[in-house]
């Protein structure tokens, strides 16, 4: 039986922690190869350190690739704030815009919710799973793996591409349209970030001074 490097890794981080008797040095050592991809895909002009720790962290919990990624909500959606990074070779792989839901905000997203036909985006760390082609072509199906975005499958939360979050929208009315609560991008790169996530990537929804409703 033949092993992913990213297996080995958790597998690794498991082990080692088992040894030390104490998270304290495990969690150590993951800020230390955290710190490692993130100086090597030189992110800090994209997102902060503490931000991009968390999100690793909940990488390692929930996903079986290397693909991990981030969307910062404190930042407008005129801003290139989904960012997908490969830890595996500490390198950023995209960097680009991605709507909110209708009710959380215009320009900027500022509440949130878990609640079905709330229209809001959640926050949390979701697992990417299957593929699929609904209304808006291929598109990935979202698991929740925190309480604050546990009914994502429920609320058909999915990230997709469509017409209002390409980026000329920005020009015309200032920022991208808004989705249903679903992570929408440009249709143009759908493909490839479908690619690089489905089956075991991860998404980490962060966002400052939030309210969830």
């Amino acid at each position: 039986m033949i092993f992913s490097p990213f297996f080995l890794l958790k597998i690794r981080y498991l082990i080692i922690a088992i040894f030390l008797f104490g998270n304290h040095d495990a969690l150590a050592l993951r800020a230390t190869h955290a710190w490692k991809v993130y100086d090597h895909a030189k992110l800090q002009n994209y997102v902060d350190f503490d931000i991009f720790l968390n999100a690793y962290r909940e990488h390692l919990r929930v996903a079986n690739k290397p693909i991990m990624s981030i969307i910062d909500y404190s930042q407008p959606s005129d801003a290139r704030r989904f960012l997908i990074i490969d830890i595996e070779k500490r390198a950023l792989l995209h960097r680009t815009f991605v709507a909110h839901g209708i009710n959380s905000g215009t320009l900027y997203a500022t509440e949130f919710s878990n609640t079905i036909n709330s229209r809001q985006t959640s926050l949390g760390t979701y697992r990417v799973g299957e593929v699929y082609y609904g209304k808006y072509g291929i598109s990935l199906r979202l698991d929740g793996m925190s309480p604050s975005n546990s009914n994502a499958r429920r609320r058909a939360i999915v990230l997709h591409g469509a017409s209002y979050a390409e980026p000329n929208v920005i020009n015309e009315i200032g920022m991208l349209g808004r989705s249903w609560g679903c992570p929408a991008i440009s249709p143009e790169i759908t493909s490839e970030v479908v690619e690089l996530l489905k089956e075991g990537g991860s998404i980490y929804a962060h966002a400052h001074n939030h309210r969830n409703g």
